[in-house]
């Protein structure tokens, strides 16, 4: 069973007016980005151990086709749009996502929940977590402008994947998906995680005094799912996830599970058994990028892509896109100097 957030009306094509200003929402890093922990779990182990953890997480994964299609090298098709070119073959990017389907096999009944891009430097001593806003009004190829969240409804993970693509002028390499089912487990791995509760609230039967607690399983699940009950809603929800998703951060990069093999393995396995990635990202791949990597937790980036602010269309809010913003972002990930990116946009 896949669990989802309730999903936004359908928005229309039309002219963006202005809206009345609102609290600018941080778009943190949600729990689709355990799959950048496994990355960076993997690659802070050592050797001989390392592969082995790798294979722990290889053996579990699930693999679909997720990519857009492709016309065959040195070929043209009019039935298949040419994807835009890559410069750094040595660098490569990751979209993360996160459904809100009731249907994990049905395309059509959700929409993408958290949708980001993680680049991964050439030189693998730095990563990038570019987060996509659910409400950011661009063009979906074949249907017009919408909340970017609704490519994932029109067409699936190829959509989406193909939306960001056109949108970043730059070709992704790879995908990953990943429902709450496995945000459960993975609170249940680690015994449960402690954040710090802002405000107090009750939701699903449990109740979530002010101050630090320890959630996991279904209580988790009804921690960072609740809204009604907080100041700002789903701004508050999102730093409920985000702080959540920290906790397990956290956790899992502690010594305590980075020395306890079992512990580990238990762990990346838990996180694998609820990812579903592209064909093409080999066991070898897997194994051949934990390797290679020179970063630790501290070294990942964490961005959102560029708006220029808040308008209505249709009666519904929407996230106007920074244009010249998004091209220097696409130029930054397709040319490996997200560095400089950053360095031009510091993100609070």
């Amino acid at each position: 069973m896949s669990v989802f957030f309730p999903t936004d009306p359908e928005v229309d094509d039309g002219d963006p007016s202005p809206a009345p200003e609102r609290r600018r929402p941080r778009w943190w890093l949600r729990v689709v980005a355990v799959v950048a922990v496994v990355v960076v779990v993997v690659g802070a182990t050592a050797g001989g151990y390392a592969v082995w953890v790798s294979r722990s997480f290889t053996t579990h994964l699930q693999r679909e086709a997720l990519l857009p299609a492709s016309a065959p090298e040195g070929t043209s098709d009019p039935a298949v749009p040419p994807r835009p070119r890559k410069v750094s073959t040595q660098a490569v990017d990751y979209v993360l996502m996160g459904s809100d389907s009731r249907d994990p096999d049905d395309a059509g009944a959700g929409r993408s929940d958290t949708l980001m891009v993680m680049h991964l430097a050439a030189d693998r001593r730095s990563a990038y977590l570019v987060s996509f806003p659910r409400d950011m009004y661009v063009a979906i190829p074949g249907h017009g402008k919408n909340k970017i969240n609704a490519a994932y409804s029109f067409g699936g993970v190829p959509l989406a994947v193909e939306t960001l693509e056109q949108l970043l002028d730059t070709r992704m390499d790879h995908v990953a998906v990943i429902d709450f089912d496995g945000f459960i487990s993975l609170t249940q791995q680690l015994g449960g995680v402690t954040v710090h509760n802002e405000h107090a609230s009750r939701s699903r039967g449990y109740t979530f005094p002010e101050g630090d607690i320890t959630v996991q399983g279904d209580q988790a699940l009804a921690y960072v799912r609740e809204r009604y009950e907080l100041p700002n809603g789903d701004l508050d929800r999102a730093e409920r996830q985000r702080l959540v998703v920290q906790a397990i951060l956290r956790k899992a990069l502690s010594r305590d599970v980075l020395t306890d093999p079992a512990e580990l393995t238990g762990f990346v396995s838990g996180v694998a058994k609820n990812v579903t990635v592209d064909k093409d990202l080999s066991d070898s791949a897997v194994r051949r990028t934990a390797l290679s990597l020179r970063l630790s937790a501290d070294d990942v980036e964490l961005l959102q892509a560029p708006i220029t602010g808040f308008a209505t269309v249709s009666g519904q809010s929407i996230d106007v896109v920074d244009h010249a913003g998004l091209e220097e972002l696409g130029t930054a990930l397709r040319d490996d100097r997200m560095d400089d990116y950053v360095r031009n946009h510091p993100q609070k």
